[in-house]
Parts: C-alpha cells; structure tokens; sequence
C-alpha cells in the first residue's frame, strides 16, 4: 500500500512535519510513505490550470499515485495555512485526483486545543465539489495534537505514549479504510 503525506507547514522545525516523519517511522513496515512536496507550488492561477506547472504535474501525480492521502496540518488564525489551501485548490481543477480518494487528517499544535478548527475548515475543503475526498470518520481517528512541546522531544520525535497509542490506532482504521475503497 503507498501513502501520500501532506504537510500544511513550511517550517523547517514544524512539529506537523515532525509528525509525519513519526507515521513514516513508525509504520515503515505497513505502507510505502512519500510527502508531498508544496512549497514549490505557484500560487494557484485558473488561467494557467490547463497546462499548470512541473510541480503541479508532479503533485497531481502523487496523488494518483496513492492509495491514501494523509494531511497534516498546523492552525493559523483558526484555518489551514494558506499552503495547504493553494495546494488543495490545484487539486481540485481539470484531473481532480483527490475525488473519491480516501483521506485523512491530523495536525499538531502547541495550543491547547490543538488543530480543531484548522482540522473543521480542512474537511469542509475537502468536501468541495472539485475535491470529494472519501475522508475517514472522525468518530476515534481523530488527531488533534495539543500542547507539542511537552509531547515531543528535542529531536523532533513525538514521545508521548498516550498519543503514539492513539496513533497507533487511528493509522490502523485509516488502512482498513483504504483497502476497503479498493
């Protein structure tokens, strides 16, 4: 099975990249994991979505790719960084690989509320017309990392147990899920 990870954060020491550096750690066994690449992306130009740029070929092509997409996202000014949304809305024009593509999302956060609002707002991207993601339940799956500087470590590497637990579990119903839009 091969996920495609992506990062809503640029941040060279973004604890949500950190995260999906942990899921790619922690499940090398389960999956073949790639992360997206989306600070190249131009900003997202209609007039330019017929014959759109390498990076966006390239990215549209991962997402073909994939058997699932997992988003990781940060929460700026309680959304998704604007990154994400330029991203999403080139996925969302002429091939639209992200229709019908199980997805899930996840996000880290030093706030105590972690990533929810961002996460709300992402799934009402992701429900678009131009995108319908097949998205996982949240009921469970949800990854809604608080308080990072306490749960993560020096080096980048997430060390809370509860949560490694509860990752543990979502990431597992993320890949029945997969394999059952197959």
């Amino acid at each position: 099975m091969k996920l495609l990870g992506v990062v809503g954060s640029l941040r060279k020491e973004s604890y949500n990249l950190a995260f999906a550096r942990t899921i790619q750690e922690r499940f090398n066994d389960r999956f073949e994991w790639e992360l997206a690449e989306i600070r190249s992306l131009p900003l997202f130009d209609q007039d330019e979505e017929q014959s759109p740029p390498p990076s966006v070929l390239k990215l549209r092509k991962q997402v073909q790719e994939a058997d699932g997409v997992i988003i990781v996202t940060p929460e700026y000014n309680w959304s998704i960084p604007g990154v994400l949304k330029n991203a999403l809305d080139w996925l969302s024009r002429v091939e639209q690989p992200l229709i019908g593509k199980p997805v899930m999302t996840a996000g880290v956060s030093t706030g105590i509320m972690g990533t929810i609002r961002a996460q709300l707002h992402l799934r009402e991207v992701l429900a678009a017309p131009g995108i319908r993601a097949k998205l996982l339940p949240p009921a469970g799956n949800e990854l809604l990392i608080n308080l990072a500087a306490q749960k993560f470590d020096a080096t980048g590497r997430l060390k809370d147990e509860s949560t490694l637990q509860h990752l543990d579990g979502a990431v597992g119903r993320f890949l029945e899920f997969v394999q059952s839009a197959r």
